[in-house]
């Protein structure tokens, strides 16, 4: 039982709740109640965020990236850094980075995480005796921090528009659809102890790194699971799709593809008012990286035609260079506010912008996971957190507010416990395993970085 003085229930805020949780799920909510003997105590309890989009190995190359050189400075400069370090990463090094990653998300306040697992192979492409070797370690590292997972094994043929053949730094991603069929296979073998809330979707990389005629069969290799892919994040992408394929990547999608609720358009940044509103429609979440965007120079989403549109959204960490909720909802604002010039752009109506923000991650982000949760209401899955409203940040705000300051005031720290699907993983404001994933973390990565 979960005692909480202030709860953001599916209907609004509420008083004194108690909260009964079985089975990984929520079964029963009494407001105006009484806390009991052995009630769990907690100041404000929300429904919890998924994180929709994260590469976990990339967090231990944070601030590898970022000593310009000559020339400018893009993604495509990013990523061949990106490359380089991937060369080197054990299997050992990914479970180790991945538990990490997945600990600062539950201490953030994130229930759940999309891990868009690229990474299959041994340096050179050659694959492990074990082909879905690297997906059982994110599995480990899942298992190890509670975190719930959506698991998107992706596919990755191509080094470019025009089914260009993959370069050195992307033989660890490289299969064909028929060796992918396998992987995927490997993987819900791999997944089978996990519990009962893991998923696994798939991803086809991008346009660019696919070839288009294996969509199809990548939709047939899992019906109803999520489906996630990379599209329109850069105008150079844009502009080698449009070429190759005669359409711009978000329209080429709707024209040959069964774009539907179960899909996470990743990124969608360079999208036309007429994308946007045709995307939207088919109940696709789009998946927002703010702070990876704005570190990679990818530009703003257009939040204001999305959200005109009826669009869901969810956000993720993406490149993982700095892990915060709060953050992440703050950037996604704020990138609107210096396009547009104005404040309080997210939001179509009058109100709170936090609150709308927060809960639109929070719907669209378990979307597109395929988690049943996104809020507090009986039978969904328990995926809650909990924040201190005595915080200087929060102390002083009304109900109606509190949404306001967590999203453009409050710092990680008001975290003070996270549940996955019940699973009790934060207590007061650490992992409970946080000793045990930072030693393993110093012991994977010392010495990693050198000569990158």
């Amino acid at each position: 039982m979960i005692f909480a003085d202030l709860a953001l229930l599916a209907d609004g805020w509420a008083t004194h709740v108690r909260l009964g949780l079985a089975d990984g799920r929520i079964r029963s909510i009494v407001a105006g109640a009484a806390p009991q003997p052995g009630d769990i105590r907690v100041s404000a309890l929300l429904p919890a965020l998924s994180n929709v989009h994260s590469h976990s190995f990339q967090r231990a190359m944070a601030g590898m990236a970022e000593h310009r050189v000559s020339g400018t400075d893009s993604f495509w400069t990013w990523r061949e850094v990106m490359y380089r370090f991937l060369g080197r990463l054990t299997p050992d090094q990914m479970e180790a980075i991945a538990a990490l990653v997945f600990m600062e998300m539950q201490e953030t306040g994130y229930a759940a995480v999309g891990e868009f697992h690229y990474v299959h192979h041994q340096p050179g492409g050659a694959p492990y005796a074990d082909i879905a070797e690297l997906s059982n370690r994110i599995f480990a590292a899942a298992a190890l921090t509670g975190i719930g997972l959506t698991h998107l094994p992706v596919l990755y043929s191509c080094g470019g528009a025009g089914e260009q053949p993959l370069a050195p730094g992307q033989t660890r991603f490289g299969n064909e659809i028929s060796r992918f069929a396998r992987l995927l296979e490997a993987a819900r073998h791999g997944a089978r102890d996990l519990p009962d809330d893991t998923r696994i979707g798939v991803a086809p990389h991008s346009l660019r790194a696919i070839r288009p005629a294996d969509l199809a069969q990548l939709v047939a290799l899992a019906p109803g699971e999520p489906l996630h892919i990379h599209v329109a994040e850069q105008p150079k992408e844009v502009a080698d799709i449009s070429a190759w394929l005669g359409a711009r990547p978000v329209e080429w999608l709707l024209a040959h593809a069964p774009v539907g609720p179960d899909w996470c358009a990743i990124h969608a940044t360079h999208m036309t008012p007429t994308e946007a509103a045709g995307l939207a429609a088919t109940g696709a979440v789009a998946g927002l990286c703010p702070i990876t965007e704005a570190n990679l120079g990818d530009g703003p989403f257009n939040g204001p035609a999305w959200r005109a549109a009826g669009g869901a959204f969810g956000i993720g960490s993406d490149s993982n260079i700095r892990i915060s909720l709060t953050e992440e909802l703050r950037m996604l604002e704020y990138s609107q506010r210096l396009r547009d010039l104005a404040r309080n752009v997210m939001l179509t109506e009058e109100g709170s912008v936090g609150l709308s923000i927060y809960l639109g991650a929070a719907r669209g982000g378990a979307r597109a996971l395929g988690r049943d949760g996104g809020e507090i209401a009986r039978d969904r899955l328990a995926d809650l957190v909990a924040i201190n409203l005595s915080h200087p940040a929060l102390c002083s705000l009304a109900p109606e507010q509190i949404l306001d300051g967590l999203v453009f005031a409050a710092p990680d720290t008001v975290v003070t416990d996270l549940w996955s699907a019940g699973r009790h993983q934060v207590r007061g404001g650490r992992h409970v395993e946080r000793d045990r994933i930072l030693a393993g973390w110093r012991r994977a990565v010392k010495g990693l970085t050198d000569g990158i």
